[in-house]
């Protein structure tokens, strides 16, 4: 081990969304920090690997799908010309761009950004292996854990096949497959099968359990279901794969389900995107007193704090949901904790988006959520075919839902079904997290002719006076 480098206040052990803003809130703060990452700037797995690349490809797919629909409307466009590497170089550009300007903000901010990686060696000290040079040790004040998640892998996989892809690997798009074989039928399948059918691929996806996207409210699934039913070229639900065999023709892989009319089949690529699990091994947690669950995530309390005194971890290490914008927030309030100051990470939303077209929202109380716990809800649904701004666009399978109590009219839940549900969720996160009531949300002027407007006309539906649907209120 080489020297020993000198200390910052604080020590944060990955740089992804939870990572470097914990890391530059404590340096407005005023704190010392260091930011250690294996990558050559901060973003981690969501912008190098994850939310931005798939994002930049389910905007292009998006696109090609809207230019194929506009023959309904009396607009015909050629079939696209896919230039592969023009597309891959325009994605690789966005991930440097965001990447590259968060260096230049860890600078401006004075926070040393080391790149490689980092092992706990006891209470506030850490072992760190820079790229391509000797480690050291070094103490700080403070140390926040934000190492992240990795993809879930198979059993039964053939060991390092370029033929079986994973989240990162679909994203490098070195080829389009014809024949794409998606395993696992959550949000992260159906998005990458999107973004291949729209380039030109055949995808088939196997679901283990009776309906895409499991856990999410099937109100909400079910227009997507519809649609991609028409887009991939099949659904297999209640199906496992028992078999995979990478062969010189493709991968041969045995299906096992109640519907499987062809067990054995062969496919050019296989995606796997079975879940991802907690990026909590090698850290040398052992060394400390900090525990971890049976999955692996490592317990904290409500202010990100660890079992170890100075040691808090954040973001996909420490639970469900996985989501960049959790860990986000709960980097910021781990470093607030540690600056001394009275908080909690205690949301009553955390909002959910899934980015496919129609794209699924959520936030607050599901109903399932609301039958296990046992608890009254009102549902107000608010079609998006009586929406004359969803007309116009021919978005009509699109659906708006309130959760409300009965008794207090204060709103628990949103969910939205229909394109661009991931940004008009945010009015759902308020009106959750605000405690409003139905009618606060019923009596907010909306504009018109838009989308958002559904929102209101829900809060009006559990009234019973939604001017765009006759559903008297049933008292």
């Amino acid at each position: 081990m080489g020297p020993t480098q000198a200390s910052t206040d604080l020590a944060v052990v990955g740089a992804g969304p939870g990572g470097y803003a914990a890391a530059f809130l404590a340096a407005d703060l005023g704190l010392s920090v260091t930011l250690i990452d294996p990558e050559p700037n901060p973003g981690g797995v969501c912008l190098y690997r994850g939310c931005i690349p798939s994002k930049a490809l389910l905007h292009v797919a998006k696109l090609i799908g809207e230019t194929r629909k506009a023959k309904q409307w009396g607009v015909t466009f050629t079939e696209p010309d896919i230039d592969l590497d023009r597309l891959r170089k325009w994605k690789d550009g966005v991930v440097h761009k965001l990447t590259r300007g968060l260096g230049q903000l860890a600078r401006k901010r004075q926070v040393r950004y080391t790149r490689g990686r980092a092992k706990l060696l006891g209470s506030g000290s850490l072992e760190i292996q820079p790229s391509g040079g000797a480690s050291s040790r070094a103490s700080f004040g403070s140390i926040v854990l934000a190492t992240g998640s990795s993809s879930a892998r198979l059993p039964g996989l053939p060991d390092e096949s370029p033929r079986i892809l994973n989240s990162t690997t679909a994203l490098a798009l070195t080829d389009i497959p014809g024949k794409l074989l998606v395993v696992g039928g959550g949000y992260i399948g159906l998005e990458l099968g999107s973004v291949y059918t729209a380039l030109g691929s055949q995808v088939t996806v196997v679901e283990m359990t009776s309906g895409l996207l499991p856990g999410v409210d099937r109100d909400l699934v079910r227009p997507l279901s519809r649609r991609l039913e028409g887009a991939f070229e099949e659904i297999l639900l209640d199906t496992r794969v028992a078999r995979f065999e990478d062969r010189e023709d493709g991968v041969r892989v045995t299906l096992e389900g109640t519907g499987v009319s062809r067990p054995e089949r062969t496919f050019d690529r296989v995606l796997v995107s079975v879940g991802r699990k907690p990026n909590s091994a090698d850290l040398g947690l052992e060394s400390t007193r900090a525990e971890t669950g049976k999955a692996g995530f490592v317990q904290v309390d409500a202010q990100l704090r660890t079992g170890e005194p100075g040691l808090s971890a954040i973001g996909d290490l420490v639970g469900q949901p996985m989501l960049a914008h959790k860990a986000s927030h709960e980097g910021r309030v781990a470093v607030e904790a540690i600056a001394g100051r009275q908080v909690a990470f205690a949301p009553a939303a955390i909002p959910a988006v899934v980015f496919t077209e129609p794209e699924i929202a959520w936030c607050g109380l599901t109903e399932e959520e609301a039958k296990r716990q046992g608890r009254k809800v009102e549902v107000a649904r608010f079609p998006w075919a009586a929406s004359g701004r969803a007309l116009c666009m021919d978005l009509t399978e699109g659906v708006t839902k309130l959760l409300v109590d009965p008794e207090t009219e204060r709103v628990l839940g949103v969910g939205i079904t229909g394109s661009g549900a991931g940004e008009m969720i945010a009015e759902g996160v308020l009106a959750v997290e605000m405690a409003a009531l139905a009618t606060d949300v019923k009596l907010s002027v909306h504009p018109h002719p838009t989308l958002s407007e559904t929102i209101m006309e829900s809060a009006e539906v559990f009234f019973g006076q939604s001017t765009h649907v006759h559903r008297p209120r049933k008292y």
